[in-house]
């Protein structure tokens, strides 16, 4: 099968970033009660082998979700390490008054919950999009140098190229930043693209 997309159709992977984005900010704006924005800053199809060599060294903290339906493969949601700091803040800010009292349990719960709501808010945007519903397992808590996970995680699907979307989460009181990256199986997803019908304008 050919894993060309119809140049028609390359409208709909930023279209398909956009409500997936979109959707995250919507749950977040139910979480905070206030209102949330997503913006993708890059969307593009990136080489595994050279992830390693443009990402920093540094740590990231989030979730790997699998998809099990078309296209399947994984989601990941990934927060740098100050990120990750703000996220605890957030989601621990009604039951904690000191933050420097909470445990690093604690903040690994916090970060895996939220990239559980990103993710679903994501794939829920997705699933609008292709007209079907798609059904995830147990998101996995990971926290490892970022090139590590994401090769790890493309290695777990035998791709050689993902999907990648460079966000920046902003709710008026925190700026989160967040990497969102999408492991589909390239021949489903492409196929799936293709048989989009374009929409009237």
């Amino acid at each position: 099968m050919s894993l060309m997309v119809d140049i028609r159709k390359l409208s709909f992977i930023n279209e398909m970033a956009k409500v997936g984005t979109n959707g995250v900010a919507d749950n977040m704006s139910k979480l905070t009660g206030e209102d949330a924005k997503m913006e993708v800053t890059k969307t593009n199809f990136i080489d595994i082998q050279d992830i390693k060599t443009q990402m920093d060294a540094g740590k990231r903290v989030g979730v790997r979700v699998r998809l099990m339906e078309p296209p399947h493969g994984h989601i990941l949601i990934l927060f740098p390490e100050a990120s990750a700091r703000k996220i605890t803040a957030l989601m621990l800010s009604d039951m904690v008054d000191d933050m420097s009292e909470v445990s690093g349990e604690m903040a690994r719960s916090a970060v895996e919950e939220l990239g559980n709501m990103m993710a679903s808010g994501f794939i829920d945007g997705w699933a609008d999009v292709l007209g079907r519903t798609i059904d995830i397992a147990t998101p996995q808590l990971v926290y490892a140098p970022a090139g590590e996970i994401v090769e790890r995680t493309a290695g777990l699907g035998g791709e050689d190229l993902a999907l990648f979307f460079d966000s920046n989460l902003t709710v008026p009181s925190y700026d989160i930043d967040a990497e969102i990256y999408a492991f589909p199986n390239l021949e489903e997803f492409v196929e799936m693209v293709n048989g989009i019908e374009a929409r009237p304008q």
